[in-house]
């Protein structure tokens, strides 16, 4: 992807920061009332979460001339998206990168003019030996494993021939799908070393390789053209101003009414119209309703009628990894410009330098392991430790996703059987309630760009009810 031009500006994948910030969005948006007799008031539409599905769905229905109304359980909007600042740098606690693969996110970008910043590329990688961990040149560690995830995948074009429509053979899935990563790994009889350059690669995108299906990463793969080099680099490129302000441009675009600090308790369908209750008190009504919030939050609200029994499976069997956490870190060590991989069973399975500060490097990780506090100092230390031992870590910020009670998880990665058996499903209308979120998106799922995807289509399924 070498010289893709956004905003006028020419990026190669692994460059440096090559793109200004935009001016940001500006947007009102409103706690819950505070008086004591609960409020009731009239809508088109309303969305229910404003991350990425959430904003996306809004302003399509604003487009065609509908009222919106926006309750969001957070202080803030995003979701699983969140930019803030770490040691004087803004940081992204959650989804990050966007790459022209993905479309819907990266027209979004180019139409907002907030320009892209690309990560600067790692002068070695520390990856694991047969006795430790080494350092290698970065051709040749993802040349190495690039080849060993080609031979992971080379199912991929057979079983997923069209990537945005991942059910295209589903005849074929149906054998496939109930395979765990851990499976596929099996199977393939690797020699030790392969084996711990392979798990940390598909296990640990997955919450392990015993939970996540080995259809999902073929599907990633297809959606990457069957292509290392693309596989790697879609985790390149970020918004220049950051996820929160390019969610921040599409709600103003919305002009809807938000609402802050206000989880939903209940969603009633009662066939004429659709009441929503808060946990504050609240109540509002609609002609319809996009629940645009992750899958494995659908339990925690009441629905009447009822949630189907696919619906309430996919959220019991979570679809957003429970163990997702992500952390930030400021350390003075040898390390120095250096790509960090482990395998699987590794307290943290994968640090990014990011930049060269003063005296140390800021570095983002990443995490499965429930024992790890992401934001205690010296248990972050004694982790890192583990693969570079002269690590300090100087800070630490970081956040657990399964713990947000408003995410309880974070990117999606499918479990067995999902695709075959739940994802047509869930992607249907439950009368006048759609449903909307990354999860559940047919192209990238646990994407930016699957988030959008899914808010327009449930926009599109519930605006016929509001048609004015």
């Amino acid at each position: 992807m070498s010289g893709t031009k956004t905003s006028g500006i020419a990026l190669s994948r692994r460059g440096v920061l090559t793109a200004a910030t935009a001016a940001a969005a500006h947007t009102v948006l409103r706690p819950p009332s505070a008086s004591a007799a609960p409020a009731r008031t009239a809508s088109d539409v309303i969305v229910v979460g404003a991350g990425f599905a959430g904003v996306t769905a809004a302003r399509a229905l604003r487009r065609r001339g509908l009222r919106v109304r926006v309750l969001e359980a957070r202080n803030r909007i995003g979701g699983r998206t969140w930019t803030t600042t770490f040691e004087g740098e803004q940081v992204e606690m959650g989804g990050v990168w966007v790459d022209p693969l993905q479309t819907h996110v990266w027209r979004e970008i180019e139409n907002q003019g907030t320009g892209i910043v690309a990560d600067p590329a790692a002068e070695r990688a520390l990856f694991p030996t047969a006795t430790g961990f080494g350092y290698y040149h970065p051709e040749e560690a993802f040349g190495w494993q690039g080849a060993l995830l080609a031979r992971f995948s080379e199912r991929a074009r057979e079983l997923f021939p069209d990537a945005a429509n991942p059910l295209v053979r589903a005849d074929l899935l149906r054998r496939v799908d109930p395979q765990t990563i851990r499976d596929r790994l099996d199977a393939m009889r690797l020699s030790v070393l392969d084996e711990k350059w392979l798990t940390g690669a598909t296990g640990g995108l997955g919450g392990g390789s015993e939970r996540g299906a080995y259809t999902q990463f073929l599907h990633l793969w297809a959606l990457c053209n069957h292509n290392a080099d693309q596989y790697y680099g879609i985790n390149t490129y970020r918004p220049a101003s950051g996820m929160t302000s390019l969610a921040r441009a599409i709600l103003t675009e919305a002009a809807a009414d938000v609402r802050l600090n206000s989880p939903v308790r209940s969603i009633i369908d009662t066939g004429r119209e659709v009441v929503v209750r808060t946990r504050t008190g609240a109540s509002y009504t609609a002609t319809s309703v996009v629940v645009a919030v992750p899958v494995n939050v659908w339990n925690t609200i009441e629905f009447s009628p009822g949630l189907t029994v696919e619906r309430r499976r996919a959220s019991s069997q979570t679809f957003g990894v429970p163990t997702a956490q992500k952390l930030w870190l400021r350390l003075r060590t040898s390390l120095g410009n250096t790509y960090v991989h482990t395998p699987e069973g590794y307290p943290i399975h994968t640090l990014v330098p990011i930049k060269q500060l003063a005296d140390s490097q800021l570095m983002v990780g990443f995490s499965g392991d429930q024992r790890l506090d992401v934001n205690n100092v010296a248990q972050v230390e004694r982790a890192v430790r583990l693969v570079v031992p002269d690590a300090t870590v100087l800070a630490v910020r970081g956040q657990h996703w399964g713990a947000d009670p408003h995410a309880l998880g974070g990117g999606a990665f499918r479990r067995p059987r999902q695709l075959t058996g739940l994802l047509n499903a869930v992607q249907l209308p439950h009368g006048r309630i759609s449903f909307a979120t990354s999860d559940i998106a047919s192209g990238w799922s646990g994407y930016v760009d699957g988030a959008m995807e899914s808010g327009l289509r449930a926009a599109e399924q519930v605006a016929r009810f509001a048609s004015r």
